[in-house]
């Protein structure tokens, strides 16, 4: 199952996997992210806001997994889509598998259900431009939006940042 993982990984844009290491370091707190990924002021500032959102992840481990009636839904649906409009709006994740693939190694096996309407509900907000909202919106599949049921193994492939060699 590592090798499905690291091979769908491997199908993200260099831009979306650059982000999901970076958010992975952050969300998990995994090193510096300043020092590992900040290349700009606005890059800086941009971690610097995900610190403080990803805030919202400490308390989403422990709701997604008691959730299942009606009662929770405000209780998760409010810090996921905070969380997932502040990652959509940053223009670094283009479809729901790179999504998917990111939150499920944030928050674990048990979010999964959540994840589309999470998804849907954030990439339909004001907050994400037009365009950018329909490409999103579309990369979301039938058979994702409506499964019937969601895994319960949880992800094993965690990919980190790699120092490359001077040549």
């Amino acid at each position: 199952m590592i090798l499905a993982e690291m091979r769908e990984f491997a199908a993200f844009s260099p831009c979306e996997q650059r982000y999901i290491r970076r958010s992975l370091d952050v969300g998990l707190g995994r090193g510096d992210a300043f020092r590992t990924w900040s290349r700009s002021g606005e890059e800086t500032a941009s971690i610097r806001a995900q610190y403080v959102v990803y805030q919202d992840l400490k308390v989403l481990r422990g709701l997604v997994c008691e959730s299942e009636g009606f009662d929770g839904i405000e209780t998760i649906m409010g810090p996921l889509m905070r969380v997932t409009t502040f990652d959509l709006a940053q223009e670094r994740i283009d479809s729901f598998g790179a999504y998917r693939f990111l939150y499920e190694r944030l928050l674990g096996a048990s979010v999964r259900p959540w994840l589309p309407s999470a998804f849907c509900g954030a990439a339909a907000l004001p907050q994400i431009r037009p365009d950018k909202r329909r490409n999103l919106l579309q990369s979301i599949s039938e058979a994702a939006a409506t499964a019937p049921g969601w895994s319960r193994r949880e992800p094993m492939f965690f990919p980190e940042f790699v120092e490359l060699e001077a040549a």
